[in-house]
């Protein structure tokens, strides 16, 4: 080994680069082999995207994941479904899944109370992972939120194939003060398991993006569920509060941790 190679190992093994990687799974200061990465980041970056491609392409199916069966027994999950009928026109139709089909609506109806303050609802989305890893964790901490402030809460469902615009079906058919929709996000070389949580005062036909608020990156490096939680929960309280949500409701964060990726 050379005096150049000796440098580098201590350079990779510095105090200040182990800071600055603790700080975001973002792939930095990874070193090289000439000009090309080395082969230990090579195969780390080949594995991360198999994951995100099986994490897109695989279904949800609760009743079929074991991980997850104490979840469905403990709130009584139930599977609702949106127009899109298989992955594949998922993908192509996203119009598809920002509506929930004839007999989901009747089910949903049947089953939810109305007029709630807080109704959570699950949606696969584009990681049915991010669902079965943050879900189980999240969810009791936003009943147990909700109930210590005093809110009713409602019941629980999960939604195959579905988009963030299902937003507003549930809305008109329960009539809840905020709906919360956990859903996971589109897998990237980072992690395939981050959930979003996308909220909205009162959610009605006619809503677009731009009156939903947005919680991101809930994940084991990113946002944890302890923290999400509070955010979802605070920010639900202050849409209860002015009765308006979207781009004309801001989330005040802590001093010092906005831009922070781990909290």
């Amino acid at each position: 080994m050379n005096s150049d190679e000796n440098k580098l190992d201590e350079y990779d093994l510095s105090a200040i680069i182990k800071k600055v990687r603790a700080q975001t799974p973002a792939r930095l200061l990874a070193g090289r082999s000439g000009a090309a990465y080395r082969t230990n980041t090579q195969l780390d970056l080949r594995e991360a995207h198999a994951a995100a491609r099986d994490a897109v392409r695989s279904e949800l199916d609760l009743f079929a994941d074991a991980s997850v069966q104490d979840l469905i027994r403990k709130w009584n999950l139930f599977e609702a479904f949106s127009h899109a009928t298989t992955k594949d026109e998922y993908l192509l139709r996203p119009d598809l899944g920002r509506h929930l089909n004839e007999e989901s609506l009747s089910e949903v109806k049947r089953r939810c109370a109305t007029e709630r303050d807080l109704q959570v609802v699950i949606g696969d989305g584009l990681s049915g992972t991010a669902v079965t890893k943050q879900v189980p964790h999240l969810l009791p901490l936003l009943h147990e939120g909700a109930t210590t402030r005093g809110w009713t809460f409602g019941d629980s469902f999960v939604v195959r194939h579905c988009r963030v615009g299902i937003l507003n079906d549930i809305g008109e058919l329960l009539g809840a003060k905020v709906v919360v929709l956990l859903i996971g996000e589109r897998p990237g070389l980072a992690t395939a398991e981050s959930l979003s949580a996308y909220m909205a005062y009162r959610p009605k036909a006619s809503d677009t993006d731009a009156n939903r608020n947005l919680i991101s990156n809930i994940h084991g490096r990113g946002v944890r569920a302890e923290r999400a939680a509070h955010r979802i929960l605070s920010l639900a309280a202050e849409m209860m509060k002015t009765e308006i949500s979207g781009y004309r409701l801001r989330e005040e964060l802590p001093p010092g941790t906005a831009g922070r990726i781990a909290e």
